[in-house]
């Protein structure tokens, strides 16, 4: 991913490869996220909701689902310690 990222990056062109991990459909930024952070840094929900073309309850809908998961995540790896 991080090749796909050089590549585009380094000549200033859309990514092309669609199924890559890290592509959004936003020209702007190369359609990448991390073209994206790299150049607007953080971002509100709002924001990527804008961007995304969802609404902001979905987008929030999405983050209270990551953050579900990293905290088992985090509980399982506290037990093996």
């Amino acid at each position: 991913m991080k090749k796909c990222f050089d590549l585009c990056s380094s000549k200033g062109v859309s990514c092309p490869i669609k199924d890559c991990r890290h592509w959004i459909k936003y020209p702007d930024d190369l359609n990448c996220t991390i073209v994206a952070v790299n150049k607007n840094g953080r971002m509100t929900l709002r924001e990527v909701a804008d961007r995304m073309g969802v609404s902001f309850v979905r987008i929030k809908q999405i983050e209270t689902k990551a953050k579900e998961k990293l905290n088992k995540r985090i509980l399982r790896t506290r037990r093996f310690d």
